[in-house]
């Protein structure tokens, strides 16, 4: 049997491809299928089966795609309301991929359609692909959903972990398709697989007995919901076009990007924090290629929101768009040609963001001359932060910016300096006058520098 896991970081996704006799299965494929299709003709493998753990929020799947291209049957759970041709999978179903059987848990709490599946060869099983019902140190949230309350999600999601995936053996291994940086869930682990054993022993979730206390707590404090969860859920739900019918990009002149600007259209640039904070387009958004991107760019500024792309090169600008295809984001506005440097030569002024370190953040603290605004989540800040800063965690500037004072300058930082980035040129496009923190929380601890765990937030405006 071949069986392999394909980890897509900038998203934290995984999806499967597994396969005996000359058949494959591939479970939750990312939008850009061409790997799957040349790892199955490296194995000798033709791709038959394509399952769907449930329709994800968090990226545009390739299923579509990939069954137009190989023929392939697509399965997903009967709660779907799919409208692409599938199969639709309830408690029981068993699907046959060479020698390897596929038996289908009906799993419903992350979604109301979510399932997990089974895999077994002549054998009890041995593996389970569980979505996002069960992570690597968590479990699915239980807010994507329009027809069900999180309440009620988290008490079907207790039932599901308890009544199916719990009874397993101990020695099953767990595969999900999401790992840690995913909005999917909240404390996952790094690893990439585990067993029901491990995971009945150290995830937190699992050990919470009492029905009632598991709701409760799956749906306090959770992180917001970025707005293009749901407009994902409804691609997959009819399943997207195929990458290759997308128009090609056009160029855009540094005066036509600058009358774009003046009309509130979005620029994002795609390079380095340090480059941009070196120089970059006045008003631009900085979500630098390195980090996850496309999450971000999806919860920042929204599937609709036609941005202009600014890149150092045209490997950069083909990366950016394949990225930001992959969670919907498909209406681009073009790129600028010549990126920063054709800006300068067109005698266009560039903007700087100012950086410090955490000791000349420190030193100013208490000079009492700057603000101090913690962009990380929740359960990052409750951990440990610095005794001056409000919180305002990144996840939420696209509903509303923090309400802060514009004179006085804003230190941000995160955890080591990519949300940082990604919120200072927000505020800066804004109005605020803002001053990006280096190394983020990470180097205040390092550095040895005081820390508290008492909670100050900041109220949305």
């Amino acid at each position: 049997m071949y069986f392999e896991q394909f980890y897509l970081g900038c998203l934290a996704h995984a999806s499967y491809m597994f396969g005996a006799d000359g058949e494959a299965a591939v479970v939750d494929p990312q939008r850009d299928v061409d790997i799957y299709i040349e790892a199955a003709r490296k194995q000798g493998l033709k791709i038959r089966h394509i399952f769907e753990t449930h329709l994800h929020a968090d990226f545009v799947s390739g299923h579509k795609e990939l069954a137009a291209r190989t023929g392939a049957t697509i399965y997903i759970g009967r709660s779907a309301g799919a409208t692409f041709p599938h199969v639709d999978l309830r408690e029981g179903s068993e699907v046959r991929v060479g020698s390897v059987l596929v038996k289908v848990l009906e799993t419903p709490g992350h979604t109301p359609e979510s399932c997990c599946y089974l895999l077994a060869e002549n054998e009890p099983p041995y593996a389970v692909l569980t979505g996002d019902t069960l992570f690597i140190g968590d479990v699915g949230r239980p807010d994507l959903s329009k027809a069900h309350t999180p309440q009620q999600l988290a008490g079907l999601l207790y039932d599901s972990l308890h009544e199916k995936l719990l009874t397993l053996p101990d020695n099953v291994l767990v595969y999900p398709a999401h790992g840690a940086g995913s909005l999917c869930g909240r404390n996952m682990r790094a690893e990439r697989s585990s067993t029901i054993g491990t995971e009945r022993l150290t995830n937190y979730a699992l050990q919470i007995r009492d029905r009632e206390q598991f709701v409760r707590t799956m749906t306090e404090n959770l992180p917001a919901r970025p707005e293009y969860f749901l407009e994902d859920a409804a691609i997959n739900r009819n399943g997207a076009s195929a990458l290759g019918d997308l128009p090609e990009l056009e160029s855009v002149t540094p005066s036509a990007l600058k009358e774009l600007l003046a009309a509130g259209a979005a620029a994002l640039d795609v390079r380095t924090g340090d480059e941009f904070a070196a120089g970059h387009v006045p008003g631009s958004i900085n979500i630098a290629l390195s980090g996850q991107f496309a999450s971000w760019a999806g919860a920042v500024i929204g599937l609709s929101s036609r941005p202009v792309l600014i890149a150092d090169n045209e490997d950069q600008i083909s990366e950016a768009r394949i990225r930001l295809a992959r969670v919907g984001i498909e209406d681009l506005r073009g790129y600028l040609d010549g990126g920063v440097s054709a800006w300068k030569q067109a005698g266009f002024e560039l903007a700087q963001l100012p950086q410090i370190t955490v000791q000349e953040l420190s030193q100013r603290i208490d000079n009492g001359d700057l603000q101090v605004l913690d962009v990380r989540r929740q359960g990052e800040w409750d951990s440990a932060h610095i005794a001056s800063a409000d919180w305002y965690p990144l996840d939420r500037f696209k509903a509303a910016l923090p309400s802060l004072q514009q004179a006085m300058p804003i230190a941000v930082h995160c955890k080591s300096g990519y949300r940082s980035m990604i919120a200072a040129s927000l505020l800066q496009r804004a109005g605020y006058n803002v001053i990006n923190v280096r190394g983020g929380f990470d180097a205040w601890e390092q550095a040895q520098l005081p820390t508290t765990n008492t909670a100050i937030a900041v109220p949305a405006r």
